[in-house]
């Protein structure tokens, strides 16, 4: 059977295999990431610039909770102040990170953050 001007038809949909559901990864990532908490002025960072640059920077966060050694060349100690900066391009976010949970303290460009 032919399709539309001439084409083979189109193969049946397969239902694709939905990662989220995976309990292997789950399990296996679960008890290594730490639990993030931001700061409101995070969050109104976040909220403020654009919607692709938060969800990067969302995303270089949770990568260091859940593995510190993969954003070990973007990850400093800060000097006079207690905790770690995190470079995501033009964008540092502070934060503080002891025990369990990681604490993201503020968000900005790296012209003004240190101020």
């Amino acid at each position: 059977m032919r399709g539309w001007r001439g084409r083979p038809p189109l193969p049946a949909r397969v239902a694709f295999r939905d990662n989220s559901l995976d309990l292997r990864y789950d399990v296996a990532h679960s008890y290594t990431m730490k639990q993030i908490s931001y700061t409101k002025a995070a969050i109104r960072a976040l909220r403020r610039m654009p919607a692709t640059t938060a969800r990067l920077i969302r995303l270089k966060i949770e990568a260091y909770a859940r593995d510190p050694g993969a954003q070990a060349n973007n990850v400093k100690a800060l000097k006079g102040r207690q905790g770690v900066r995190l470079r995501v391009g033009d964008w540092r976010v502070i934060m503080d990170d002891q025990g369990n949970v990681l604490a993201v303290l503020d968000i900005g460009p790296r012209g003004g953050i240190y101020d």
